[in-house]
This record gives structure tokens, C-alpha cells and sequence, in this order.
């Protein structure tokens, strides 16, 4: 191995090297482009920074002057990001490396800066990379290696363009080295297009994913799905502890009230800026705070000092978020705990969640306040301080503490202050347990008020019940029923209430808004008595008759015909007529003919135009039709009889001989008499195409053109 690396591993503690560490830095593989699966955990982040140092160092293990970079490191999320770059701080802090950040969030200027000073590795986020190649900040060109940290989950977030325009910039004689917990069709599609003969690297074994963490499945009562969750961080009181949420909603609200039980908490989602990630993630490590309560944007690749609980408030979408959670956890070869929180609803899901993860879970309920109490007194028990020497002062204190007060209230006092430093347990009902029914109390007898208002006032319960409450001081389980009437409202208040209700009002004859109100001596009459109540408080329902005898009897009176009165009780089909002598007699000149009923269906035939021949009135007994009556009589008795123009004259039709027919304008027949396709654009038949038809009245045609012969279109 490298002298530089080797005496970096050396100074933060690394005896060995993980799997996918030791089979990266094989020196046969030390120029090959590499696809790695491995599990999350594995010391990912420094096996790819041994794999590009023979790629980027001299022989010496240094590197020349900053200039343009020499790898390219991509991973998903900024978190992740920032965190590989501390990584390789220290992994390359001897070889005299300078490393660079590009991520989203931060100003863009500065990181141009940067760049231009010059840089060996830049670590970045995909889309600002691409902005930053894209702009011309970013100079490509002396690039040995890019790696692809988390590919799979970059792939699912929607950067695969991102990818592949870095992978088409960078140059083809760079090594690229793809790090991904699985390997799923994508990848190896991307692996086949941008890496040449990749050696394929598998750490993954059968069974012994996260064998560092123990699962546990919560079984809580839907109510207490978020109380559990207290009760949990106590009963653990791990130094690091996480808290995954769903929304971001759910985070702030578990955030709010983690921190009003004193528990020192903060949050982590993408509605933050990058800033305050960062600083959310550095009181983390700094131990200013203990619990983080994060949606999935700390699922993958962060990695906190002495994490050793997880805690699914929500369970996730799909076993891979599972994992990539719980891999938070159990890292490095620490233990660690990933509680699940499955209330009754979440069962199937969590058991499917389980299975498609090929995990084994222990199914239990979560820790009781008592089971808490007792874990703390074993914690107090076991503390370092009971072996620590007594000082002077110390001792001079404790003589004073027993001169004053009894070992037992010494002893008393001091676990009182303990427990007051830290959150109480929360009591937790059965899993199984279900939330008794309320059952409503007997209404009794009751007083029956009338108001002044009623439906002509617009009066309806919904207000008239706040109203009541308001004005008499009372419940809405002491108001019965509420009839609203034309003119008045009648309510029923319980008899028990009664008194209150009119020492409330004070005597007086009016409620709010001006609204009467009188006592009345009984039931109001007329008011329909409520139906009988049946088990529970609910009105009995009436029994259904399934009996097919009764169905075939019901439907042998439907077969009858119309019951009698029908048509006068509001049916709207109307009775059917019998074609009689009676009904074709003509009526009485002195009575007046019935009118046509609405629902009968019209006559066949065209609909009658206003003023066409429909419209004309037609004798009673047949006939020929009545005579043309002029249009303008008047103008046409003051130009007097001379002026007056004799009506033209139809020339007769004849049926059997087709070349007689007349055309009239508008209409198929005069084209076809001339032998011209109907509708033609320059045709004198029909109307022109692209022509805007007039405004009609009635639905009659439009007038014709003044002077224009019939059948033979516009002039020109």
C-alpha cells in the first residue's frame, strides 16, 4: 500500500481492512474499471479512495501542484457528498491533496473560486457537476477517474441525464469505478455504455446483511404510535439516535414534541437549506444533540459516531429504504437496534417489508414506563462514578449532606434529581386493546320550548343548537329533539336541564338575535312520535320480507296496469288511452278541446318553421289552401293600384317528367338539374363555401337576392 495512505489508516485506528476494501486495492485490478456491490456500512467511502490512488499518485504517494482535477467523486444527496469529502481529507491529507465540494444549496461563486485555485478531487451532487460543466468552471479535461457512489439511488432520483452527460464530457482513457449497495438492470445498462471490460466486485453474501443489527418489530396500539417512540429513547438512552419519518410534516412534529419532553433533538429534511443540514448533522457529532428526526434524505451514506438506535415512526415505501435505514446502524462493526413501530394498521406492511428484505425481526411490544424506571436505576447502578476517588472537597460536602439528612434521604434525593435531568416514561395501553365505545346516556324525559322562528325564517338546526348552548349555558347532550315548523320551532330539553336552562335566561322571553321563546305545557300537537330505539340507542330497522310469494304478488299488481288515481297523485306516465268509440267523437262546441298532454311524443315529419306552411291555417274540412295575403299592404295602398305588381306565377310541376322540375336556390336539385356537384364553390347552386350564413328568424330561409332569378345562383 501507498506509505501516505497507509500512515493515514494508521492514525485513525484502521488495523484491517474491510472486504470490499481489501479486494478494491488489489494491485491486479489496480488500472480496471470496477462495478462494486456492497452493504451499507462497509467502509465504501475510503475502499474507493484506496482504489484511485495508484491512478493519481507518483511513485512517491504525492501529488504535483493543484491544478485541474484529477478524479471526479458523485454521489446523490449533499449530506453524503460532504461527508466523503471529509473522508478524504484525512485519507489524502499526507499525499498534499486539495479537495473541492460542488454541491446544491451553497453559492455557486465561491465554488467557481475554488476551481479556478485549482483542485485534485471534486466531490459534488449531480446537477450542480453538470452546472458547473456546463457553464465552463469545471475543466474536464485532465480527468483520470470518476466514481459513482450510490449509483443505484442516483439512477432513482432522476439523475441518470446528469450521469451521462458527465460520463460523455469526461475522457475516454479515465477509469470509472461504479460503488452500489445492489446492482439492478440500470446500472449494468450504464456499466455496459461507459465503463470498458469492468471487473464486477461482490462483498454481498447470503444471509449476513447487516449482521451487526438486531430488528425489532413494535407492536403499538394506534394511539400511542408516537408515545411509543418516547419510551423507546429511554428505555435505549443511546448516545446517537434516529428517528425516520415519512413527510416533513411528520418530521416537525415529532421534532416539536420530542423537544417539549427535554429531549435535545433536531431535524433533518429537504425543506432546510444547506446550512442548516449541515449544522443539524455537526450537533450530532459535537453530542449537543442526540436525536434526529429526518425523512429519508439521511437514509443513505450518512454516517454519525456511536449510532446505535434507529427508529421507524413510518414504515418505509420498500425493503430497499428499510435497508438503506437501517444502515445507519451496525456500522463498522458496531452493534446497533432498528425499531419498527407497527401499529395494528401497519402489520401486513411491516411483515411484507420483512420478508422482501429477508430479515427476521423480533415481534414484541415496546417498553412499559415501569420496565423504563428500572432500566435507569440499572443505569445509575453501573455509572463509573460510584469508582472514582473522592476529593477533599467532596468529602467535606458529603460529611455535611449526612450531618443534615439521613443516608436514605441522601440516596432518595439523589435518584430524584436524576430522573428529573431526563424524560418521563409515557403509560402505554394494550396493542391488542380497543378503544371502548361511548355509550350514550339516557336522554330521560324532557320540556318541550317553541321559537319564534321557523322554515319562512330560514330557521335551521345546525344554528339553532350553538344558539341554545350558548344562550341557556348548556350541553348539546341536554337538547333533544329540534322541529323546525313553518312559523315555529319546537326543541325538547332534557327535564333534568330544565331549570338551569330558564335560570340562565333570567326570565327573559327572547334568546339571542331576537329569537321568542315560550315554555310550552306538553308535546306540541301535531308532532309525529319518535320512532322505538332498539339495542344500542338506535331506531329499531324494519324487517325486510324476503318471502318469494310476496315479491310474485307485488309483481302480479304491477301487471295490472296503473292503479287508479295514478295520474292524479303525481305519476308521471301517462295513462294509457283506449282506442273507444267515445274518445273519436268530436267535443261539444260549448266545451273547450283538451289540450295536448306534454309527455307525448310528437308527430313524425319537419318541425314547423315560423312563418313557412307549416304555420298557415288550415280549414277544418280540407280543402284547397287559403289564399297569399300581401306582405306590406300599406305601402302598397298608398302607391295606389296602378303600382301594384301582379304575383308571379309558379310554373306547374310534374312528377313524371323530371326535366320540369323547378330547383330552388339552396337546395341539391339545382345543381343536380344542371349536372354540377351540390355545394359546389363556384356552382349557382347551394350555399358558397366559406360563406357565413345569415341570420335567420324562426328558422326560415334566408331571403333570396333581389333580381336574381330562381335556380341560377348570385349575379356577377
Amino acid at each position: 500500500m501507498i506509505p501516505t495512505l497507509s500512515d493515514a489508516l494508521a492514525e485513525r485506528g484502521y488495523d484491517t481492512l474491510t472486504a470490499v476494501q481489501q479486494a478494491v486495492t488489489d494491485p491486479e485490478i489496480a488500472q480496471a474499471d470496477l462495478l462494486v456491490s456492497a452493504q451499507t456500512g462497509s467502509g465504501k467511502t475510503v475502499g474507493f479512495g484506496l482504489a484511485i490512488a495508484p491512478t493519481l499518485l507518483d511513485e512517491a504517494g504525492r501529488l504535483g501542484p493543484a491544478a485541474a482535477p484529477l478524479a471526479l467523486v458523485v454521489a446523490p444527496t449533499r449530506e453524503l457528498a460532504l461527508q466523503v469529502k471529509r473522508e478524504i481529507d484525512w485519507l489524502y491529507a499526507k499525499a498534499g491533496a486539495r479537495v473541492a465540494s460542488c454541491v446544491g444549496g451553497m453559492d455557486m461563486r465561491d465554488e467557481r473560486r475554488v476551481l479556478e485555485r485549482g483542485a485534485h478531487i471534486v466531490v459534488g451532487t449531480p446537477g450542480r457537476l453538470s452546472d458547473h460543466i456546463r457553464r465552463g468552471s469545471l475543466d474536464m479535461t485532465g480527468l483520470r477517474a470518476i466514481v459513482l457512489d450510490e449509483a443505484d439511488e442516483m439512477l432513482d432520483l432522476g439523475f441518470r441525464e446528469d450521469l451521462e452527460f458527465m460520463l460523455s464530457e469526461a475522457p475516454e482513457e479515465r477509469r470509472t469505478l461504479l460503488f452500489s449497495a445492489t446492482v439492478p438492470p440500470m446500472i449494468e445498462s450504464l456499466a455496459r455504455q461507459f465503463q470498458r471490460d469492468a471487473v464486477r466486485i461482490n462483498t454481498l453474501k447470503s444471509g449476513s446483511q447487516h449482521a451487526d443489527i438486531a430488528y425489532q418489530a413494535l407492536r403499538v396500539a394506534q394511539a400511542d404510535a408516537e408515545t411509543a417512540i418516547i419510551n423507546v429513547l429511554r428505555y435505549h438512552e443511546a448516545q446517537n439516535a434516529i428517528v425516520f419519518a415519512n413527510t416533513r410534516a411528520a418530521v416537525n412534529r415529532l421534532a416539536a414534541r420530542f423537544s417539549n419532553r427535554g429531549l435535545s433533538v433536531v431535524s433533518l429534511s429537504g425543506e432546510l437549506s444547506q446550512d442548516e443540514r449541515s449544522h443539524a448533522l455537526q450537533a450530532m457529532r459535537d453530542g449537543r444533540a442526540r436525536v434526529c428526526v429526518a425523512t429519508d434524505v439521511a437514509a443513505r451514506g450518512i454516517d454519525l459516531p456511536n449510532l446505535d438506535l434507529v427508529v421507524h415512526a413510518e414504515l418505509p415505501n420498500n425493503s430497499e429504504a428499510l435497508l438503506h435505514r437501517s444502515g445507519r446502524t451496525g456500522r463498522a462493526g458496531r452493534k446497533g437496534i432498528s425499531a419498527l413501530i407497527v401499529p395494528p394498521k401497519a402489520v401486513k406492511k411491516a411483515e411484507r417489508l420483512l420478508k422482501f428484505a429477508k430479515i427476521s425481526a423480533e415481534w414484541t411490544v415496546p417498553p412499559s414506563a415501569e420496565e423504563v424506571l428500572a432500566r435507569d436505576r440499572e443505569r445509575l447502578l453501573a455509572d463509573p462514578v460510584w469508582e472514582d476517588e473522592i476529593g477533599p472537597d467532596q468529602a467535606e460536602f458529603a460529611e455535611t449532606l449526612l450531618s443534615l439528612y439521613s443516608p436514605q434521604q441522601v440516596a432518595a434525593a439523589y435518584l430524584a434529581l436524576y430522573r428529573s435531568r431526563h424524560s418521563a416514561p409515557e403509560e402505554l395501553s394494550s396493542p391488542d386493546a380497543r378503544a371502548p365505545a361511548k355509550e350514550r346516556a339516557d336522554f330521560g324525559p324532557g320540556t318541550w320550548f317553541a321559537l319564534s322562528v321557523g322554515r319562512d325564517q330560514r330557521a335551521e338546526a345546525r344554528w339553532l343548537l350553538p344558539l341554545l348552548c350558548r344562550a341557556g349555558n348548556l350541553n348539546k347532550s341536554a337538547i333533544g329533539a329540534i322541529r323546525v315548523q313553518r312559523d315555529e320551532t319546537y326543541v325538547e330539553i332534557a327535564e333534568r336541564d330544565t331549570a338551569g336552562f330558564l335560570a340562565a335566561l333570567g326570565g327573559a322571553s327572547q334568546l339571542e338575535d331576537g329569537i321568542g321563546i315560550r315554555q310550552l305545557d306538553g308535546r306540541p300537537e301535531g308532532l309525529s312520535e319518535p320512532a322505538p330505539k332498539g339495542p344500542g340507542g338506535r331506531p329499531e330497522r324494519k324487517e325486510r320480507r324476503n318471502d318469494r310469494n310476496d315479491r310474485n304478488d307485488r309483481n302480479d299488481r304491477n301487471d295490472r296496469g296503473p292503479r287508479k288515481g295514478a295520474r292524479d297523485a303525481g305519476d308521471a306516465r301517462p295513462a294509457p288511452r283506449r282506442p273507444d268509440a267515445a274518445s273519436e267523437r268530436p267535443a261539444p262546441a260549448a266545451e273547450k278541446p283538451a289540450r295536448k298532454p306534454k309527455s307525448e311524443p310528437r308527430s313524425e315529419g319537419p318541425a314547423p318553421r315560423k312563418g313557412g306552411k307549416f304555420d298557415r291555417p288550415k280549414p277544418a274540412g280540407g280543402g284547397d289552401k287559403p289564399e297569399k295575403t300581401a306582405r306590406k299592404p300599406a305601402k302598397a295602398a298608398e302607391r295606389g293600384p296602378a303600382a301594384a305588381k301582379p304575383a308571379p306565377t309558379k310554373p306547374a310541376f310534374d312528377a313524371s317528367d323530371p326535366s320540369k322540375r323547378v330547383a330552388r336556390p339552396g337546395r341539391p336539385g339545382a345543381d343536380r338539374a344542371r349536372g354540377a356537384k351540390p355545394g359546389g364553390p363556384k356552382t349557382g347552386g347551394g350555399k358558397p363555401r366559406g360563406a357565413k350564413a345569415g341570420p335567420r328568424s324562426g328558422g326560415s330561409a334566408p331571403p333570396m337576392r333581389k333580381g336574381g332569378p330562381r335556380g341560377k345562383g348570385p349575379r356577377k
